[in-house]
């Protein structure tokens, strides 16, 4: 009886240990700093998306091509990695993977400071890049700014009160909501993306030295350990 009991308890640890965490996370590395993004579940298409070129390592080497300071931090253009377009003043930000990801927006998801959202172009669907993405940084905004955003550029659609919340004091950029679609945030290293948005850029918004960077995926006992701390489970 006693060496059941043992067996018994051996298999649950041995099934609780063996759970995926709850949440995905990647770390995106700079000369600037580091953060780690933790991708959003309710965005399934974007998420597996930006996990499957991360671990095949496409990001690597790619830019951070474009930068506007109190918005955004542009990268991901496969063309950035190439020697005879990434030379400071050469345009980028036109490079793809041959395909785009369906959109997926959600009420709750929204462009809030430190979020990462696909790129797109102008399209009907407005389908996402397959590969291109950016990094909010944001500002703070006032009521006043919200109210002329709403009768403005977003022809009367409503910010929810949390949100309005949110963008009063964390900062972001609403204008964005239900256009473009939002699947992760960065949940450590928020510096790196002031960093980046703040360096010296050319009249087409790029960096006069260029800012490459690495992404990798953490392993499923990192992304554990951080499900523990930004989420720990309730007593």
């Amino acid at each position: 009886m006693k060496r059941l009991f043992t067996l018994v308890i051996l298999l649950t640890t041995l099934t609780a240990f063996a759970k995926p965490p709850k949440n995905q996370y990647v770390r995106i590395s700079t000369s600037y700093g580091d953060c780690i993004i933790r991708l959003y579940n309710e965005t399934p298409k974007h998420r597996d998306n930006f996990i499957k070129l991360a671990k095949k390592g496409f990001y690597n080497g790619t830019l951070f091509h474009r930068v506007i300071q109190n918005f955004m931090i542009q990268g991901g253009d496969p063309d950035s990695r190439d020697t005879s377009k990434n030379k400071p003043g050469a345009e980028l930000g036109n490079g793809d993977v041959g395909y785009t990801v369906p959109a997926e927006f959600n009420d709750s998801l929204y462009h809030k400071r430190g979020v990462l959202a696909a790129a797109r172009d102008d399209n009907p669907a407005k389908a996402s890049s397959g590969c291109q993405f950016y990094i909010v940084e944001g500002k703070r905004l006032t009521d006043e700014d919200l109210d002329k955003l709403v009768q403005g550029r977003l022809k009367g659609r409503a910010i929810p009160a949390a949100q309005r919340e949110v963008y009063k004091t964390v900062g972001g950029t609403p204008f964005l909501d239900q256009n473009y679609t939002v699947y992760g945030e960065v949940v450590t290293g928020i510096e790196m993306v002031d960093r980046i948005a703040g360096v010296k850029k050319d009249e087409r918004d790029r960096p006069l030295q260029n800012v490459p960077m690495t992404v990798t995926v953490l392993s499923k006992g990192e992304c554990k350990d951080l499900d523990k701390i930004l989420s720990p489970p309730t007593p």
